[in-house]
């Protein structure tokens, strides 16, 4: 199999239009599609939020290179 350059986290930005609670709503969905139960609670989507959040941006210093 081919390897190829990740493409994710992106450099962390401040401002970026499309982490919007719409893309957390379409997350929790799509879970709730796959048979997980549906988070609702504010912590649960918290933790979520940061988990995309982890997933898409890297902070200064944590990737190398960026």
């Amino acid at each position: 199999m081919e390897t190829t350059e990740r493409i994710y986290p992106l450099p962390a930005t401040t401002d970026d239009p499309r982490f919007t609670y719409g893309l957390l709503a379409d997350v929790a969905r799509l879970l709730a599609r796959h048979g997980y139960d549906m988070p609702t609670d504010g912590r649960d989507l918290l933790e979520l939020q940061g988990a995309l959040f982890g997933f898409l941006y890297a902070l200064p210093g944590d990737v190398p290179g960026q």
